[in-house]
């Protein structure tokens, strides 16, 4: 069995695939296990390339239909055998030390259930980019350039607050991500959702903020842009945080429940979508994105 088992839930656009399956190759780690799952992706059919590869750690499965993002990241989770899980979006990047960064994070830290490494973002073209929305993220990442671990309130609290964490670069322990699984009415926050349900049971996260071991990629051609920029991300992150406060305040987190009310960082992305949406507005847009921006 494999140290670590990376899950690739894939639908979108091959070539970024392939390049995040090299950068798993190009690991200083061997031990790993690939398990992509195509989403019946209509734009090709890389069984193929992934002959082609002739590595025995990659596993490619072809869905006979598409499950929607949230049926086939469980379907994903429900095939990890691994100590540690890495759910990795199909258009990132992992630089060469990442596994071993995260594998050592956990050892430092037996305790945590969860931790992400040092992030930056990319483009669609590989290029670094920093939108608003990452600036934020980088000015209240806990950590300041080394390393912190959040649990219960203060996790929850700082998540809900900011929304920091770059979901594809987070390595899992395997009995934690499978013991909560995902929630099947969420399919752009099911990561904060499932990070909630750590928190609330008085699980951790370890951050570090030091060495970049991974890159996020940013693109508005991805699935959360999309949403976005039509407004069905904002409609589903808005009933998310209500039941937050509400879960919240039951357990008598305070500072938690505020944070899920204010959500803040989250009106501030519909804002800056809202503004870049106005040389080609569509009218339910606009709607969903200025009413989650101003409630």
């Amino acid at each position: 069995m494999a140290a670590v088992d990376i899950l690739l839930p894939y639908y979108g656009d091959e070539d970024l695939m392939r390049q995040s399956v090299r950068s798993v190759q190009d690991q200083d780690s061997p031990d790993w296990r690939l398990l992509v799952l195509d989403d019946a992706y209509p734009g090709g059919d890389p069984r193929g390339w992934f002959t082609s590869l002739q590595d025995p750690r990659i596993h490619y499965e072809r869905n006979e239909e598409n499950l929607g993002a949230n049926r086939n990241f469980q379907k994903a989770l429900g095939r990890a055998e691994a100590p540690v899980v890495v759910m990795m979006g199909a258009d990132d990047v992992m630089l060469p030390g990442y596994l071993d960064a995260v594998l050592g994070l956990l050892d430092a830290y037996p305790g945590a259930a969860v931790v992400q490494p040092g992030v930056s973002v990319i483009d669609g073209d590989g290029l670094a980019v920093s939108t608003l929305v990452d600036r934020i993220k980088s000015v209240l990442t806990p950590g300041s350039g080394g390393t912190v671990s959040l649990a219960g309130e203060d996790m929850a609290a700082s998540l809900l607050h900011a929304g920091w964490h770059y979901f594809p670069s987070l390595a899992w322990r395997r009995e934690v991500i499978q013991g909560f699984g995902f929630r099947p009415e969420y399919d752009v926050v099911q990561d904060l959702a499932l990070l909630m349900d750590i928190a609330a049971s008085g699980g951790s996260i370890v951050v570090s903020t030091g060495d970049v071991v991974f890159h996020y990629r940013r693109h508005d051609a991805s699935d959360s842009s999309v949403r976005a920029m039509d407004g069905r991300r904002f409609d589903e992150e808005r009933r998310f945080f209500q039941d937050q406060a509400l879960r919240f305040t039951g357990l008598g987190w305070n500072r938690a429940a505020r944070a899920a009310r204010l959500h803040w960082t989250s009106r501030l992305h519909a804002v800056s979508l809202l503004m870049r949406s106005l040389p080609r507005p569509t009218s339910t847009g606009i709607q969903v994105l200025g009413r989650h921006a101003l409630t």
